[in-house]
């Protein structure tokens, strides 16, 4: 049984009523956004009895956020790698991707897998084009041995770039950066070489009874996503959504969960058509967006543009937002730019829960609001997103013997603190 056959059956599982607790929802609300195929709850049967941690992802959930981690085959190691993961959940990521490539990622996702209780996602096809001197030399079977070993490790989704047909590519001749999916161009790259149709298109039913029998979620790639603002939501990318929607249905019918990947770079003013074309073409599926970055300027400050753009998609719907770091398009990160791209996308994520009136998602904004007002200096940090940068900055500007109890900052001192100025106003305190 899977979380969704559990669901449609009218079954509450113990994931579901964990999540239902995390989300403050009705369990039976969340039975019946499992069984609509609204919500998504990854995890694989083989980490059940391991300590993993369920989450919700789904539009009636709070806006959940992924951090990729992963070495290259240029820099990296497994030690290094754990710190990233360590540090993007303590910072809030709700799930992890290893996107490692290079040697030795078998051991490296492993020992990723042992050492967390979040849910993990890979992208299988990277571990196949390792194992190959070219990709076109895949065999179907090749990708599904991956497939079923990965499952057996304990990842909880997988993105399969199933989507991305042959007759697709020529919709991209015009595109400026064509391509950007490592996992788009494989395909496209085995495609080209065999004159065939996507081979993971192919065996999808053989790759759905894989899914089922390990309950894997999943994430259902978007080869066509757009690399920058001129390519956003064209004659390519949509044609792919369409066939995704497609897959999507014949995943729940086999017993499948399913989200869907989406953009990417998307102007501000698409971003909502966006989210609404994969809610109707995909039966309102999880959708789990990469950003989306709003503008092309800002390298070294992604993890600024696209936070910007995963902000309003989550506001119109989006469920999982995936973090862009500040050495996005430009290199492989390190623990700091993991730790600015998970805390940039805890905002995006947090604002529009707020908006969108997720139960209690306010509670903690009005609660360090009092404590401002108070001049409550430690829990104004406790309850901060990162609250070690909220002290140490403070520490950088404030009196050495005062700092903790001043009712000022170095902005305005005591003279021209408006808040000071209010509460002296109103009297003394009760």
């Amino acid at each position: 049984m899977t979380q969704l056959k559990s669901a449609l059956e009218g079954a509450i599982t113990p994931e579901m009523q964990f999540v239902a607790e995390q989300e403050s929802l009705a369990p039976q609300r969340v039975r019946e956004e499992v069984g609509r195929g609204r919500m998504v709850i990854p995890a694989n049967r083989t980490r059940l009895e391991k300590g993993l941690r369920p989450i919700g992802i789904g539009v009636a959930a709070r806006t959940k956020i992924n951090a990729n981690i992963g070495k290259s085959a240029l820099v990296g190691d497994t030690g290094g790698e754990l710190d990233k993961l360590h540090t993007a959940v303590k910072y809030g990521a709700d799930t992890v991707m290893d996107l490692s490539t290079g040697e030795g990622i078998d051991a490296v996702r492993q020992r990723i897998i042992a050492a967390t209780d979040v849910p993990v996602g890979t992208v299988p096809i990277y571990h196949v084009a390792q194992q190959l001197d070219d990709i076109a030399d895949m065999r179907p079977q090749q990708f599904l041995d991956v497939v079923v070993q990965q499952a057996q490790q304990g990842v909880d989704y997988m993105t399969v770039h199933c989507a991305l047909l042959k007759e697709h590519l020529p919709l991209t001749e015009g595109r400026i950066t064509g391509i950007v999916s490592r996992g788009g161009a494989l395909m496209a790259r085995w495609m080209t070489a065999h004159d065939r149709q996507n081979p993971l298109y192919t065996i999808f039913d053989d790759l759905c009874d894989v899914f089922r029998r390990y309950d894997v979620t999943w994430s259902l790639g978007d080869g066509l996503r757009p690399g920058c603002l001129a390519d956003a939501t064209d004659e390519a990318q949509l044609a792919e959504l369409k066939v995704m929607g497609q897959l999507a249905r014949r995943a729940r019918q086999r017993g499948c969960q399913v989200m869907v990947e989406g953009p990417g770079h998307v102007p501000m003013d698409q971003i909502e058509r966006n989210v609404r074309l994969e809610q109707k073409w995909c039966d309102e599926a999880p959708f789990y967006v990469l950003g989306p970055v709003v503008t092309d300027v800002a390298p070294g400050y992604d993890h600024i543009t696209s936070a910007i753009g995963g902000a309003m998609a989550a506001w119109h719907g989006a469920a999982m937002l995936c973090y862009v770091t500040p050495k996005e398009h430009l290199g492989l990160p390190d623990l700091d730019d993991v730790r600015q791209g998970v805390i940039a996308y805890k905002i995006a994520a947090h604002a529009a829960d707020v908006a969108r009136g997720r139960p209690g998602a306010r509670q903690r904004d009005d609660a360090i609001s009092r404590a401002r007002f108070r001049f409550d200096w430690e829990e104004q940090f406790r309850l901060a997103l990162d609250g070690e940068t909220a002290r140490r900055m403070r520490a950088e500007t404030a009196p050495e013997e005062t700092g903790k109890t001043a009712e000022y900052c170095s902005m305005c001192g005591p003279k021209f603190c408006s808040m000071r100025a209010t509460a002296e106003l109103r009297g003394p305190r009760q």
